[in-house]
């Protein structure tokens, strides 16, 4: 069955393990950098499959063993392992990771704590901001581990087992890369499978709230939501789909919160109802609280009874025990089936109640998620769950849920963060409640923040809880804050072809879409300290705001670290030098993401996109010039075969600095609309020359607020396309002028105050000696700041 087949190949090579045979240890060398190490006193081992790995036949690195009758080496590239050949200590196995990450040296011992760069957590379920990190797999000192001891098996049917007997047994993995980050996830997708492709739906805003709608209210909602130009691609239905209320659920004892009998009341029509939705373009979730088994009162009570041979006429209820092959088999043949048939596409999975299920050692949220996963496959589709994290190789089963979050500035601070500490341990594809769940107070400014964020995180979902006032559909907002949560909705969906493209990348190079800055910036200081910062995909940069704004200055600040190189603010055009920390100044209508000279970012072209997330016909492809860069847009059909093969198709995009030449193509796509904006950049030749398939072709060049916009026309499949800028295009000098005086409008402060500030900027004098002037007026931060940030941001606009 389906179900239970998914690519494994447990067992390691003979050739790449040393030990075992009758021995009590045994290790493996699954690649320069990991190691496996085991223990068992009665010399048997483990080759089958578990949770964290399920690959470890890996091609068989370069080492050399070097061994006596007391001693061991290992050696690789990246490390030298000795052990004494005596039971596991921190004196007796111990390995030198090659390189310098430490004081002195950085050396491995086996049982001695040690510190990550921290992994995730299960769940931020009533988190009011920061929580600890599990441990992840990648560490300063340049080495990690992960126990793999304890945890779930599957046997070589593809069903559930456990570890043996015994105490004394050690199952280990060191990771042993130094500060090449990258290449220590991707050794752990290699051991633990990669992550999933998404489908291209999962990519746009989720549409989510903890409430009793009725088919005809929700209908009406994605409507009002379609009339206003805000596209959505996902409609989920928390568990007041299903009956809660009624008598017969009193009567069982039961909360209610379990349930597979729809609520008529509410949806006398299911199949129409969804139907209605896919008509709309929408996918849809239901929410499953599966914890308490199926009661009497189900429709589907007695096709599970007869089933598992339950005896129905006591009307005993059928526990949950997903442990249980059988009821197993019914769970999701019977009781999930029967929905699906119905036209749902996602199962939400909600199970909160612990670690625990009829077979010890064995987490129920493992089984559901894996079998969750590999039943979403059925038919040729493209697999995906949305359940929460279990613990490391839960990223084979993409979107984690991350839990109900208390409405608070601490918890929107915390999120990008945790979103972009799980890629330590491979985890990139979390879904948070975008604008918190619960609790806390209105806060119009606070929920835009929220959403800005959400556009720049993995899955943009609001969600919500059934506080009848704690409301996120934009038109319920003050009308500013209505425009620019519409604005930033739309911008989610005009992304889906950048989000497209890193979601393959992701997917077959092992690169989760949102990391760390140390990853790229190992050795630097500031990529530790800046935490929140982020690298999304291969060309943004995102510095998100996660406090308000001063009511003064009617700004919000957050303080920013640039790496080396130039960056443009893909909003405002504004150039920025790098290699510096500078503190950002923005209104709630902006939000600092920024790309670096060279960067090519695919979008579609619509201004308001359709639901769904289908392949667009307009496609319009943002550039940084400055610096030569490269891009290939991936596209498909948003379907995939029974293997799991899907059809890609890819278009090249790059550009020349020193040509000032831009090329796109050749594309497979069908004819479609292209245009380019050039981010920053006005200073062009008054004819641009644009050439399709060799052949000179009529443009338009627009100057827009943040740059130019070139509109290329109609173009067909087999198409390339060469646009002649002019040679060495620069993006252009910025008046620093401009934006304080934007700025000294909006301010809330004294009027002979704006007046001193301004007599001190307009002058003609060095910018240092502005900035000293300045700093002697003792102005607050929250003003001086963003005048600073107007003269230092552009060394060459700091000379004007």
């Amino acid at each position: 069955m389906h179900r239970y087949s998914f690519p494994r190949a447990p067992v390691a090579h003979p050739e790449a393990t040393v030990g075992g045979a009758g021995k009590p240890y045994r290790f493996t060398v699954l690649t320069d950098g990991l190691l496996r190490y085991e223990w068992a006193d009665d010399g048997s081992f483990e080759d089958r499959a578990s949770v964290l790995a399920i690959n470890r036949r890996l091609p068989i690195p370069e080492f050399r063993v070097l061994e006596s009758d007391t001693s061991l080496q290992i050696i690789t590239s990246r490390f030298h392992l000795t052990y004494d050949k005596e039971s596991f200590t921190p004196s007796g196995l111990s390995a030198a990771i090659k390189g310098f990450y430490g004081c002195h040296s950085s050396t491995w011992r086996y049982g001695n704590p040690h510190n990550t760069l921290g992994g995730t957590a299960r769940t931020l379920d009533e988190i009011n901001g920061r929580i600890d990190f599990e441990p992840g797999i990648v560490a300063r000192q340049g080495f990690t581990t992960l126990d793999d001891s304890k945890s779930m098996l599957f046997d070589k049917n593809g069903w559930l087992a456990v570890r043996q007997s015994g105490n004394n047994r050690v199952d280990g993995y060191l990771f042993a890369y130094g500060h090449d980050y990258r290449e220590a996830v991707r050794a752990f997708y290699t051991l633990s499978g990669p992550q999933p492709l998404l489908p291209r739906w999962a990519l746009g805003n989720w549409w989510s709230r903890y409430y009793a709608y009725s088919a005809d209210e929700y209908l009406k909602l994605m409507d009002t939501f379609q009339e206003k130009g805000i596209p959505l691609s996902v409609a989920v239905l928390d568990m007041d789909w299903h009956i809660v209320d009624e008598e017969c659920v009193a009567k069982s004892g039961v909360t209610g919160w379990t349930g597979y009998t729809w609520n008529k009341n509410l949806f006398p029509d299911p199949p129409q109802f969804l139907s209605e939705l896919h008509r709309r373009g929408l996918k849809t979730s239901l929410n499953d609280h599966p914890a308490d088994g199926v009661q009497s009162y189900e429709e589907l009570y007695e096709k599970m009874a007869t089933a598992l041979g339950h005896d129905s006429s006591l009307k005993d209820p059928i526990s949950f025990d997903i442990t249980n092959r059988a009821f197993c088999d019914a769970y999701f043949d019977i009781l999930h089936r029967h929905f699906d048939d119905q036209g749902t596409d996602l199962w939400w999975v909600d199970w909160q109640q612990g670690p625990h299920s009829r077979i010890a050692g064995i987490d129920p949220l493992w089984v559901l998620n894996h079998f969750h996963f590999l039943d979403s496959a059925r038919e040729g589709k493209r697999p995906l769950t949305f359940s929460r994290y279990a613990g490391p190789g839960s990223h084979r089963y993409p979107v984690g849920f991350s839990g109900d979050t208390v409405i608070t500035w601490e918890s929107l601070n915390f999120q990008p963060e945790f979103t972009a500490t799980a890629s330590n341990i491979g985890f990139g594809w979390w879904s948070h409640d975008i604008g918190g769940h619960m609790h806390g107070v209105r806060d119009e400014e606070l929920l835009i923040r929220w959403v800005q964020y959400g556009v720049f995180s993995p899955i943009l979902r609001l969600h919500s809880s059934n506080n009848q006032w704690n409301l996120k559909e934009p038109w319920m907002l003050d009308v500013g804050c209505e425009r620019i949560m519409t604005d930033s909705l739309r911008l989610r969906h005009r992304l889906i072809p950048y989000l497209y493209t890193m979601n393959v990348r992701a997917a077959k190079e092992g690169l989760p879409l949102v990391q760390p800055m140390y990853w790229e910036y190992p050795e630097r200081e500031e990529a530790y300290q800046f935490a929140n910062q982020f690298l999304f995909g291969s060309e943004l940069l995102v510095a998100p705001i996660t406090a308000p704004q001063d009511t003064k200055a009617r700004r919000s600040q957050v303080r920013a670290w640039f790496p080396p190189g130039r960056y443009i603010d893909i909003f405002t055009g504004m150039a920025y030098d790098g290699d510096r920390e500078l503190w950002l100044n923005r209104p709630l209508a902006s939000y600092p993401v920024f790309a670096c000279e060279g960067a090519i970012i695919p979008l579609d072209g619509a201004s308001e996109p359709a639901n769904g997330g289908n392949d667009p016909s307009e496609l319009e492809v943002l550039i940084v010039v400055g610096a030569d860069g490269d891009f290939e847009l991936v596209e498909d059909d948003g379907q995939g075969d029974q293997d799991g093969q899907i059809a890609l198709r890819r278009t090249a995009i790059s550009f020349r600095q020193e040509a000032g030449e831009i090329r796109i193509g050749p594309s497979t796509m069908t004819t479609r609309q292209w245009s380019v904006r050039l981010l920053g950049c006005s200073s062009l030749p008054e004819q641009v020359q644009i050439l399709v398939n060799d052949i000179e072709s009529a443009s338009q060049t627009v100057k827009v607020d943040n740059g130019t916009l070139i509109k290329l026309g109609s173009l067909g499949s087999e198409t390339t396309i060469v646009v002649r800028l002019g040679s060495r295009p620069q993006v252009d000098v910025h008046s620093p002028t401009e934006p304080i005086i934007k700025f000294l409008r909006d301010a809330q402060i004294e009027l002979d105050l704006k007046e001193e500030i301004w007599k001190i900027v307009s002058k003609e004098s060095p910018v240092t000696v502005r900035v000293g002037q300045l700093q002697a007026l003792d102005l607050d931060r929250s003003v001086l700041y963003p005048i600073l940030e107007s003269l230092l941001a552009d060394s060459r606009s700091a000379c004007l």
